[in-house]
């Protein structure tokens, strides 16, 4: 989840969305879906990911999913009661039933999405040997690398909304938001490593010239410290 309030600035040029286009692309790891002991739904602003859920658990690719997050300042506006109970509500009208829904409400980054609901799963006997994370489509490479960290007995498939740039625009209906935030994962896909949260992933050169163009730009409101 990012830190700080979100305040637009910019309107986007076709320069910057064509970078943001190359960033969002690296950010999805286009795994192939498969059946998974468990999920996890990671916390975040866009309700989409509770949708997603609901239609992996449909098409029989989990039995139980763990809805994980507590609250940040961009979603507790939103989500008063917290992400991960919002997210289930919304799953249960989605025909997701009760009994394959566990909830944990406290977490506030992606690492303490993925150690509480481990544990969650362990405490209701559920052995996962490959484990579904269900997140936003720009957080699957760092949602991956985190998992990858701090769970590496697992194998793990990545899975988001089936949509492209513009479409998920349009869904959160905030351009200058989304690019802020996709900018805001690749940073944190470059420094968490350092910091030992994840696994280091490659950045190709185009990807991190994107990087360097918008940071000049001033697309940095969603930037670790701010």
């Amino acid at each position: 989840m990012c830190q700080g309030v979100l305040v637009p600035q910019h309107q986007i040029t076709d320069e910057q969305f064509h970078d943001a286009t190359l960033i969002w692309k690296y950010h999805r790891l286009g795994h192939q879906p498969r059946p998974c002991s468990a999920a996890i739904r990671l916390g975040s602003h866009d309700l989409g990911v509770a949708t997603a859920a609901a239609d992996l658990y449909r098409a029989g690719l989990y039995p139980v999913v763990v809805f994980s997050g507590g609250n940040s300042p961009t979603t507790r506006a939103r989500f008063p009661r917290g992400e991960a109970v919002h997210y289930r509500e919304h799953a249960l009208g989605l025909g997701v039933p009760d009994e394959a829904i566990l909830v944990e409400p406290k977490a506030a980054n992606t690492g303490q999405n993925i150690t509480p609901s481990r544990k969650l799963l362990t405490e209701a006997s559920v052995a996962v040997d490959f484990l579904l994370l269900i997140s936003k489509p720009y957080m699957e490479r760092r949602s991956c690398a985190t998992c990858r960290k701090l769970w590496p007995e697992v194998d793990v498939v990545c899975a988001s909304g089936p949509l492209e740039l513009d479409d998920y625009i349009n869904s959160i209906g905030d351009e200058e938001l989304v690019v802020d935030m996709l900018f805001g994962d690749l940073q944190r896909v470059i420094e968490y490593p350092k910091l030992g949260f994840a696994v280091e992933q490659d950045v190709p050169g185009d990807v991190h010239d994107a990087y360097e163009r918008l940071l000049r730009a001033g697309f940095d409101s969603s930037l670790i410290g701010t």
